[in-house]
């Protein structure tokens, strides 16, 4: 019983730290959405990306944690975060610039969460 109720915790703090991560992105796509560079790392530009790092290194721990504890739950990675991490860096000089890409990412997290409340 003990090892269920442990389980049971991890779970329960998991979940919260997907919520806190989500909250954390959703703050720095608003930022980036309205005009400030960097979150996406498109330009490599090193005042920017100094600018950025400690939200990039605060979600990077976040993720990090909410993955080990899906590990010891035998869960897949935290999808949200495989995301951001892949859309992150270099991309062609015809791809959409940051804030376009960052409201994107907005608008499709809201559609996700409003259709995960639906039943």
């Amino acid at each position: 019983m003990a090892k269920a109720d442990r389980l049971e915790r991890l779970d329960v703090r998991r979940l919260e730290l997907e919520a806190e991560y989500r909250d954390l992105l959703l703050e720095a796509l608003r930022v980036t959405a309205s005009g400030k560079w960097g979150l996406f790392d498109h330009n490599g530009n090193r005042a920017t990306r100094a600018a950025i790092a400690p939200v990039i290194a605060q979600l990077a721990e976040i993720g990090e944690a909410i993955d080990d504890m899906r590990e010891q739950l035998m869960m897949d990675p935290f999808e949200l975060q495989q995301q951001f991490l892949a859309a992150r860096g270099p991309v062609s000089a015809h791809a959409v610039g940051e804030p376009k890409q960052a409201q994107a990412w907005l608008d499709r997290l809201a559609r996700d969460e409003g259709g995960s409340r639906q039943p």
